[in-house]
């Protein structure tokens, strides 16, 4: 396989690829660490099973791209565009996903544990099963968003907007019981009682 950066199936490393254009190939199997994607057009690229370590996608534009089995490690993606893009059997761990534009947004069975979505704009979008352990959700608006089944232990919902929110089968520690604003929120039994001595109220 061949594309405009000139690498076929290879680690790349500390390169500045800003300019690197999305070939009618699928990237694969491609390894980067530390690459620079600064405001990149990557508009409709599709990767297989590809990893980025602490890669910078600062202003890109990967709108309509589509991921399979790829690792997005400990990058920052700030101010990017991710409307139309899919991610399944993902890992986003420690990434940063801090002013961009989501929606819509399909992920399916991916790891976010300690991913950083402070503010970030999830509203009515499916989450559900994925795994939130530790992330930052602070702020994040996640009104009647589908977090079925979604493991958020140890995440941190201060002022986090789960109005609405279908919230059954999830994992959520009592600090974010408290923290969180759950009002019209959908919640199983468990998770009721959770709530209620979370909020020093006595089940009899």
């Amino acid at each position: 396989m061949h594309d405009d950066t000139g690498y076929d199936d290879t680690e790349q490393i500390d390169l500045d690829l800003s300019d690197v254009r999305v070939g009618d190939e699928p990237w694969r199997q491609r390894r980067f660490i530390r690459c620079r994607f600064v405001d990149a057009d990557l508009r409709g690229l599709v990767t297989e099973s590809c990893t980025f370590d602490e890669c910078d996608f600062t202003g890109a534009d990967l709108g309509d791209s589509t991921h399979r089995g790829s690792a997005f490690r400990t990058c920052t993606i700030r101010r990017a565009t991710l409307g139309g893009s899919s991610f399944r059997g993902c890992s986003l761990l420690g990434t940063s996903l801090i002013d961009c534009r989501l929606r819509p947004l399909v992920m399916t069975d991916c790891d976010l544990t300690l991913a950083a979505l402070g503010r970030a704009d999830l509203r009515k979008t499916d989450l559900s099963g994925l795994r939130l352990r530790e992330a930052n959700l602070v702020e994040a608006d996640l009104r009647e968003a589908d977090l079925r089944g979604a493991d958020m232990t140890g995440a941190r919902l201060l002022n986090t907007r789960l109005e609405g929110a279908d919230l059954r089968g999830a994992r959520i520690g009592a600090d974010g019981l408290v923290q969180a604003r759950l009002s019209g929120a959908t919640v199983d039994a468990e998770q009721a009682i959770a709530f209620a001595a979370a909020h020093g109220l006595r089940i009899a």
